[in-house]
Parts: C-alpha cells; sequence; structure tokens
C-alpha cells in the first residue's frame, strides 16, 4: 500500500452544504432560514434553556437543601506507594511534599492506604485513612496528625 493512494471508502464523505447558491440547489434566496424573525438573523435564535419568556424551568423549580461549600475541606490525596521516593527515616511533610512535586497544590493531605510502604519513614498529615496508618506503622514508621 502506498500514501499516496489513499482515499476514504466511496460514500463516506459527504458534499458540503453550500448555502445560497442560487436556482437548482434548493438552498438559495433564505438558505433554509424562512422570512425574517429571530432566527432568520446572523447570531439570531436564543440561549440555552429559554423559553420563550415564560419562567424556565431551572428557575421555577425550588432549591433545597444544604450545601456547604464555602466551609468545606479541601484534601490533598496522597497514595502510600508514592511515598517510597524518600529516605528510610526521613520526616515527610506536606511542605516536603510540595517541594518533590507529590502534591501539586496546597491543601489539607489526607494519606491513603493504596499500596505498600517498604521503608520506616514519619509522616505528618492532616489524615490517614485506617490501612494508611497501620500499613506506616507496620513498616516501622510513625503517622502523625497535624
Amino acid at each position: 500500500m502506498k500514501p499516496h493512494l489513499l482515499q476514504p471508502a466511496p460514500g463516506a464523505r459527504r458534499k458540503e452544504r453550500r448555502l445560497g447558491r442560487g436556482i437548482g440547489s434548493g438552498l438559495g434566496k433564505t438558505s433554509g432560514k424562512g422570512h425574517k424573525g429571530q432566527n432568520a438573523r446572523t447570531g439570531g435564535g436564543v440561549r440555552p434553556g429559554f423559553e420563550g419568556g415564560q419562567m424556565p424551568l431551572q428557575r421555577r423549580l425550588p432549591k433545597r437543601g444544604f450545601t456547604n461549600g464555602r466551609f468545606q475541606k479541601d484534601y490533598v490525596e496522597v497514595k502510600l506507594e508514592d511515598l517510597n521516593r524518600f529516605e528510610p527515616g526521613t520526616v515527610v511533610t506536606p511542605e516536603l511534599l510540595a517541594e518533590t512535586k507529590v502534591i501539586k497544590r496546597r491543601g489539607d493531605v489526607v494519606v491513603l492506604g493504596n499500596g505498600t510502604l517498604d521503608r520506616a519513614l514519619t509522616v505528618k498529615a492532616h489524615r490517614f485513612t485506617a490501612s494508611a496508618a497501620e500499613k506506616i506503622q507496620a513498616a516501622g514508621g510513625k503517622a502523625e496528625v497535624i
């Protein structure tokens, strides 16, 4: 097979619809937009959710429930297997994790129990899952909550 001989399968490509091309195309004069009105204009049409002036569904439905968005904690997750890059005996803090690019943004660090830890480390974080704390202690290290 030669690259210059490649072409789409027959019927796979359709001709572009060329609007406003006069008699015979069927898409001349108003080009399929009808006569006048908002939808015939350039940039015409209505925004998503607009219901012709009627109160839109999103505004008709009651807003219920509680959201704690302003006050919720922003946790940055660190997997246990990511801590194997540090030397044994190292004190791992959120600052050290940020320096070594283990975490990409600031926030409360939570250590998850994914993977295994094969070295004794002192890990300081804001939260530990039960399995993570267990694995850190099993490896001979300490899990300290800040």
